[in-house]
């Protein structure tokens, strides 16, 4: 009895043991291929010798151009919305034509003066994944724009420029750092506008639409709406995209474009273009990157780099070095803080979302795992 006793406790030890399997690979994988990632806060100059030099894999900011080309290729994505503002009080503002006919001098001088800036008087980029339902609008504010005739001297007009692509991009005899202005132009990173919107928290990454052209639109226009009428109406479709309150993708899109055309419909406020943004990567053999990804609109800063980046001199894993232009400045925890560009890098690379946004569009993807159904149907 004893020994079969001893032998039916040998059996279920056994049964319940793990098989044993040669090699060590895991069974499902992290999203990202490093197992280990070092970011580091650094100057363009410093960034651009360490790239040529092989010992930095990707810079989030602007390098010298001469980085280009020895070792290093560039992503392209958008960069900034240059945004024009009147000043209320200004005879410039004082009736619509007046305003208009400004606003279009002052966007027709920033078209000559280069500097980067693609004319595009309509919030919804190219590189927004809603785009196509606003293409017919986009390209009317356009000609319209470059149709106008209006023009401007130089001593007609004061403007205040925020960032240094806006200054550069506006007459030096029109700028003006005092309290008298005619209008406004500033600069808004198109990835800080994601990150100011953005919620992280629990693996969770939001609002839906946060990504989406119209939305930006809302962000970039709506606080310059006066009109009591038009500010209702403007909160009311805004509400209704975001509570999903339609019937189908028909409904939705012309609830987009209504908005589009209310926050459009004046001219003491609007975006006069976007300019584009490159960040260089480390592409030489054998210290370079193979596999890359980034985001439209956030560039290197988003969860699908650190998802789809792998070394050249890896079957999988390595060790990633990363470069920043902005020193950390948030508070580090989940709750309220992450938001700062070296924040949301360090955050995307330790948390585990369950949907990543789509690097190319305004919807979301299921993170590591696909729901791929059964072919033929079970």
């Amino acid at each position: 009895m004893k020994l079969r006793r001893a032998l039916i406790v040998a059996a279920v030890a056994l049964s319940m043991a793990p098989v044993a399997r040669s090699g060590h690979e895991q069974s499902v994988y992290p999203s990202y291929y490093p197992h280990e990632i070092e970011i580091r806060a650094l100057a363009p100059a410093p960034a651009a010798e360490l790239l040529r030099a092989g010992k930095l894999h990707a810079y989030l900011g602007r390098v010298p151009p001469v980085a280009a080309g020895n070792g290093a290729a560039t992503v392209e994505s958008l960069g900034a919305f240059l945004v024009i503002r009147l000043n209320a009080n200004s005879p410039r503002a004082r009736d619509e034509p007046t305003a208009c006919a400004t606003a279009a001098a002052l966007v027709r001088d920033m078209a000559q003066r280069g500097n980067g800036l693609v004319v595009h008087p309509y919030p919804v980029t190219p590189w927004h994944g809603d785009y196509f339902d606003h293409a017919d609008l986009a390209e009317a504010a356009r000609q319209q724009i470059l149709a106008s005739d209006a023009t401007l001297g130089p001593s007609d007009l004061k403007v205040r420029a925020i960032g240094a692509r806006a200054r550069g991009l506006t007459r030096p005899e029109w700028l003006s750092d005092g309290e008298l202005w005619d209008a406004t132009v500033e600069e808004v990173s198109a990835a800080e506008l994601v990150a100011r919107e953005t919620t992280m928290l629990n693996g969770w990454l939001g609002p839906r639409w946060v990504r989406s052209g119209w939305f930006h639109a809302y962000r970039l226009l709506g606080p310059s709406i006066t009109d009591a009428t038009q500010a209702s109406l403007v909160t009311a479709n805004v509400e209704r995209l975001q509570e999903v309150a339609y019937a189908g993708a028909v409904e939705r899109i012309n609830l987009e474009r209504e908005l589009l055309e209310v926050l459009l419909s004046g001219c003491r406020a609007l975006v006069a273009g976007y300019t584009m943004k490159q960040e260089p990567f480390n592409v030489s053999f054998s210290a370079g990157i193979e596999n890359i990804s980034f985001d439209a609109l956030e560039g290197f800063n988003s969860p699908m780099f650190l998802r789809t980046v792998k070394l050249k001199d890896f079957p999988w894993n390595g060790w990633l070095q990363l470069g920043l232009q902005a020193h950390p400045s948030a508070a580090w925890n989940p709750v309220g803080g992450f938001t700062d560009p070296f924040g949301r890098l360090m955050w995307f690379a330790v948390a585990d979302p369950a949907l990543i946004p789509a690097p190319y569009d305004q919807v979301w993807i299921l993170n590591r795992f696909a729901d791929v159904g059964a072919s033929p149907p079970q």
